[in-house]
């Protein structure tokens, strides 16, 4: 049917189709990409920043990686969005003495959380780490000297971040460490999460944050909640940091507030990947 049109209509209608196929790219309409122009490739190996967008108030994020291109690699950033539940993680290097509160408001909610915590916390803070093993919380894996992984190309040197937390949380608590894991300010690689992978870890990104970690800087209740409330939605991995004084003072009625609009809180063990570590 081409062949008989002009050369130049010939022209016109690929470039028009050429559009179309941009524009269902850029549009995440991955299928239909898919079964016309084949699959698109996985994560992006030059992306070291974990990012999101939020282009609807309510709804989830977009990630700088899809949700099925990290799931491949035992990786997530999002829960089950069908479902109203909320994954409470809290990454913390150091006790700054914060914890206790935000340990009682979780307590009074019957809300588990994960804190992934770095080398120096379980050196310093064994009775807290105690206290959230004994009180239903999971403890991750920071790295034990919060480096930028994007930066570590070998395996040997990566699994002895992710050991010496191992053994640091063996000491103190007896116990053997789950395989979570959150890459250090959100900087990873596309090599890091296939070594995060070969040792049996879910690597553990997040759908929503604000900044909350500069000690000297704290936003005020206000400003928390205006990033906080608008932005949540269902299947959310909620990244906060122990060491900010504002979410000590505000998670009790942070908690209460997600609740009245019908979440829940989930165990984030629910959303592990199971993998077999390589010999």
């Amino acid at each position: 049917m081409l062949c008989s049109l002009s050369k130049r209509k010939r022209k016109k209608i690929w470039t028009v189709l050429g559009a179309v196929a941009l524009v269902l790219m850029l549009a995440g309409a991955g299928t239909a990409y898919d079964k016309w122009f084949g699959p698109v490739t996985t994560v992006n190996a030059e992306v070291t920043n974990w990012g999101l967008s939020f282009p609807t108030p309510g709804q989830p994020p977009v990630g700088n990686a899809s949700s099925e291109e990290l799931e491949a690699l035992s990786a997530r950033y999002l829960g089950d969005v069908s479902e109203p539940v909320i994954y409470l993680t809290f990454d913390a290097g150091f006790e700054n003495g914060n914890t206790p509160a935000i340990l009682d408001a979780l307590k009074k909610h019957h809300a588990p959380a994960a804190f992934f915590l770095v080398g120096n916390y379980l050196e310093t803070a064994p009775d807290l780490v105690r206290r959230m093993v004994e009180e239903g919380h999971v403890v991750g894996n920071h790295t034990t000297s919060h480096p930028d992984m994007s930066k570590i190309a070998d395996l040997e040197t990566f699994q002895q971040e992710l050991k010496g937390v191992e053994d640091l949380y063996r000491e103190v608590t007896g116990e053997e460490m789950l395989k979570l894991y959150r890459p250090p300010q959100g900087k990873f690689s596309l090599e890091n999460l296939k070594q995060a992978q070969q040792l049996g870890y879910t690597t553990v990104f997040w759908s929503l944050a604000y900044v909350d970690w500069y000690t000297d800087n704290q936003p005020t209740k206000e400003q928390a909640f205006d990033k906080l409330l608008p932005r949540i939605h269902n299947g959310a991995i909620v990244l906060l940091h122990s060491t900010s004084s504002t979410n000590a003072q505000i998670l009790d009625e942070l908690l209460t507030k997600w609740e009245q609009a019908g979440y829940r809180f989930g165990n984030l063990k629910e959303l592990m990947i199971e993998t077999v570590p390589s010999s």
